[in-house]
């Protein structure tokens, strides 16, 4: 099954989730315009600066794209800045675009010079799936609540860190930036589940 994946890329660290994915052996795309979200199976938004990205988004009227790409069940997974905007709220700033039913607090564990790497035990399928994922946190957010329905699929300590409900996947933390590559792959199966059952 051919799948292609888009990663946008109007502002942040697309380069870097670009990179990982050619090494996962998938066609790429960078999403700049609206129009290039009805030729791909799925969408990463990466980290960078949440608050410009999504005056970029609005700039180039990428809203109602984006509601419609989602309602079609097509998979998305933020990073970081990516799932701030996912987010269902975003604490003492309102609502996310609200694809996932959380609620986050941007640069809970403080400034660029706070920034950190830890080994995390994630939980892709219910399995261990071997060694510890190396984790980079970088003026990373927090998940403060989660849904019902949402899986937690990573924890840091005892901070939820990595989610997902239904067709979106989100971290607080940067797996682009490592050379594992069992995230990327485990977005990319579900594309593939979700593309096999439509």
């Amino acid at each position: 099954m051919s799948i292609k994946i888009g990663v946008l890329s109007l502002q942040g660290a697309f380069k870097e989730h670009i990179k990982r994915l050619k090494e996962c052996g998938v066609s790429v795309e960078e999403v700049k315009f609206t129009e290039q979200l009805k030729d791909i199976d799925g969408l990463i938004i990466p980290g960078g600066e949440s608050s410009t990205i999504n005056k970029l988004l609005g700039k180039y009227k990428f809203k109602e794209s984006l509601d419609k790409f989602y309602n079609d069940k097509k998979p998305i997974f933020g990073t970081c800045a990516g799932l701030i905007l996912l987010a269902k709220n975003i604490k003492g700033e309102g609502r996310g675009l609200g694809y996932i039913d959380i609620d986050v607090q941007r640069n809970a564990y403080g400034r660029q010079i706070e920034s950190f790497e830890e080994l995390l035990d994630i939980h892709l399928d219910n399995n261990r799936n071997g060694g510890k994922f190396k984790s980079i946190f970088i003026r990373a957010p927090k998940i403060l609540n989660v849904g019902e329905r949402v899986r937690i699929l990573g924890k840091f300590k005892e901070d939820i860190v990595l989610v997902r409900d239904n067709n979106v996947m989100a971290s607080t933390f940067h797996p682009e930036l490592t050379g594992d590559l069992r995230i990327h792959k485990y977005f990319i199966n579900m594309i593939k589940n979700i593309k096999g059952d439509s």
